[in-house]
């Protein structure tokens, strides 16, 4: 127990101070990223629970995990793909394109 909370807080402090060092305009591609690379957690909890778990609380654990998992990464995909579409070229309106015509 102690080992994984020693684990859990050098992560944190890794975590941190790699963030902290990251300059803004980073930041929303390097969330979405990390989000989408939360498919671990998703795949995780799918192998444990292929595995078989023993009881009701360990479940309901597990189902949390992959209900959170599943939002990061649809989310992290949906960040990726707005931001994305933010570089793409803009069609003209049909209004503009008349305009230009004459």
């Amino acid at each position: 127990m102690v080992e994984n909370l020693a684990v859990l807080v050098l992560a944190g402090f890794v975590g941190f101070t790699v963030i902290s060092k990251v300059p803004n305009t980073l930041h929303t591609p390097l969330m979405s990223g990390t989000n989408a690379i939360h498919g671990i957690v998703l795949l995780g909890g799918l192998v444990v629970l292929g595995l078989g778990v023993d009881g009701v609380l360990n479940k309901i654990l597990l189902v949390i995990a992959i209900a959170f998992g599943t939002i990061n990464v649809v989310g992290g995909f949906l960040v990726t793909d707005r931001m994305l579409a933010m570089f793409k070229a803009k069609k003209p309106e049909s209004g503009e394109e008349e305009e230009n015509g004459k």
